[in-house]
């Protein structure tokens, strides 16, 4: 019996659909990525200025600065968080490959969905905890008499980086390193075959 012609016209609109999401959230998870890393670099560059201008005083006039320090390592906290995301979106973090490889591939997928649940679960606790760390931040640093940097700036670096990280995971991108095709096409022609056998 031939299907109603609006649920004929529907059908083959979904998998583009799907097509259209999926290429948008890692252009999203793409573009989140060279901003925190253009935000990294920034804060880097920012220390080492602080840091040359702390040196050159220090050899021009004997005497040292005694807010370069505390106002440098105000930047340590964004670059270590966001540096995570950076090596999660890169494949950088750490993977226990050689293990994977000996696995089957139906383990090994399992294993991949197990990845990376766990991975949404620290985003999620990140956002959470972080959040909460950022609302009850209170505390000032002085770094001088003139500057004075509100405890918040650090604080929220943690929430900020679980939400970086949940855009990563909603492109689908792969914690593990990609399974070796050569072994996926073993598998699935192995299983083929036994299912022909049959």
């Amino acid at each position: 019996m031939p299907l109603p012609k609006s649920v004929a016209r529907k059908a083959p609109r979904t998998r583009p659909l799907v097509c259209d999401m999926r290429t948008a959230l890692k252009n999203l998870s793409d573009q989140v990525n060279r901003l925190t890393i253009a935000f990294c670099v920034t804060c880097v560059l920012a220390m080492l200025s602080i840091s040359f201008i702390g040196f050159f005083y220090m050899i021009v006039t004997g005497a040292a600065l005694s807010w370069t320090y505390s106002l440098a390592r105000l930047f340590i906290p964004w670059i270590g968080m966001l540096s995570i995301t950076v090596a999660f979106k890169g494949g950088e973090h750490v993977a226990m490959s050689m293990l994977v490889r000996q696995l089957p591939i139906g383990l090994a997928l399992a294993l991949r969905y197990a990845s990376l649940a766990l991975i949404a679960l620290f985003a999620l606790l990140l956002i959470w905890f972080g959040w909460d760390f950022f609302m009850s931040s209170r505390q000032v640093y002085m770094v001088s008499d003139q500057i004075q940097i509100h405890g918040r700036w650090v604080a929220a670096c943690v929430p900020v980086a679980g939400l970086i990280l949940l855009v990563h995971l909603s492109s689908g991108l792969a914690l593990l390193e990609p399974l070796d095709p050569e072994r996926t096409a073993a598998s699935l022609a192995a299983s083929a075959e036994n299912t022909t056998n049959r």
